[in-house]
C-alpha cells in the first residue's frame, strides 16, 4: 500500500489523499533537501531556534512558501515545549513565528484552526508529527508529540478540542508522519515508568536491563483509538527520520546538532 506521505517535490512530502478531499487544503512535511544551509544543518533547515544562520533558514522557508503557494507572512509557528498545550489559531495569529522565533506562539505543541489563509507549522527532528482533518466541520490541526507530549496525551487532547468545537471523534482523520521508528528509539526505565502499564506490551520491546525499544507511532495510535478515532481513519507513515538519513534530520542520530523539518497544514485563501 502506498504511503500516506507522497513525494510531491524532491524536498516535500504531501498528504495528497487529504488534499483531494478539499481543494484548498495544503498538508505535508518537508525533507532536509534542496536548501542553502551549511553542515551540520544541510540543507533545508526550517528551524530558527537552532544555531544555523537565520538568513539561511529564512531563504529555505521562502523557497518552501513559494512551492506551496503559501506566503511566509501567513505561516504560524509555536515555541514547542514537549507538553500538551493546544492553541486555537485565529486570524490575528497570522505571521507569528514566521520570520523570528521570538514572535512564535509561546508554550504550545498543538494547533487547531478552520481559518483560511493561515498555514499551521511545527518543527520536527525525530518527534511525532500528528495531523488532523475533519472533513465535516473543516477543522484541521497539527501536534508535535515527543515522548513527553505523547505520555501527556496530546493526541487525546487534540481530539477533545475537536469535539468541543463541534466535531465527532469518529469523523476525524489522522495521519502520523515521519518520526523516529521503534528499531532506532531506545529509552530507559525513566521513560517507561511514565507510560501506563496497559500499553507496554504493544509499544515496547525489552533490549537489555532497564532498556527498551519504544514505538511512539503505535503509542499515539493506541491513544487515538481510546479517544474515539476510528482505526480506518488513522494513517501511519513508514518513513523513519533516523533510518532515512538522506531525507530527514534526526536529533538522536546527529546527537542534537542538526536541522529541523516542518510539518504543515492549512487552507489557502
Amino acid at each position: 500500500m502506498a504511503d500516506i506521505f507522497q513525494k510531491a517535490d524532491s524536498n516535500i512530502l504531501r498528504v495528497i489523499q487529504w488534499e483531494r478531499l478539499h481543494p484548498d487544503l495544503c498538508v505535508g512535511f518537508t525533507t532536509r533537501n534542496g536548501g542553502v544551509s551549511q553542515p551540520p544543518y544541510d540543507t533545508l533547515n526550517m528551524g530558527l531556534h537552532v544555531s544555523d544562520e537565520p538568513e539561511h533558514v529564512l531563504m529555505n522557508r521562502e523557497k518552501v512558501s513559494k512551492q506551496l503557494g503559501f506566503p511566509l507572512e501567513n505561516w504560524v509557528q509555536g515555541q514547542q515545549i514537549h507538553d500538551s498545550n493546544i492553541h486555537l489559531i485565529e486570524s490575528t495569529d497570522r505571521g507569528r513565528g514566521s520570520f523570528s522565533y521570538d514572535t512564535s506562539i509561546r508554550q504550545v505543541d498543538g494547533f487547531i484552526t478552520k481559518e483560511t489563509g493561515i498555514l499551521c507549522t511545527a518543527v520536527f527532528a525525530d518527534c511525532v508529527p500528528i495531523f488532523f482533518f475533519d472533513p465535516k466541520t473543516s477543522y484541521i490541526g497539527i501536534a508535535h508529540a515527543g515522548w513527553q507530549g505523547t505520555v501527556k496525551r496530546i493526541a487525546e487532547q487534540m481530539i477533545v478540542k475537536f469535539v468541543a468545537l463541534g466535531a465527532y471523534a469518529e469523523d476525524v482523520k489522522v495521519a502520523i508522519g515521519p518520526c523516529i521508528s521503534q528499531d532506532n528509539y531506545e529509552v530507559d526505565q525513566h521513560v517507561m515508568n511514565r507510560i501506563p502499564q496497559e500499553y507496554h506490551k504493544s509499544v515496547a520491546i525489552p533490549t537489555k536491563e532497564r532498556k527498551y525499544l519504544l514505538d511512539l507511532k503505535q503509542l499515539n495510535m493506541d491513544i487515538l483509538l481510546q479517544s474515539g478515532v476510528l482505526r480506518t481513519n488513522i494513517e501511519v507513515t513508514n518513513y523513519c527520520t533516523y533510518r532515512h538519513r538522506g531525507l530527514f534530520y534526526s536529533h538522536r542520530r546527529e546527537q542534537g546538532r542538526t536541522g529541523r523539518m516542518i510539518g504543515f497544514i492549512g487552507y489557502k485563501s
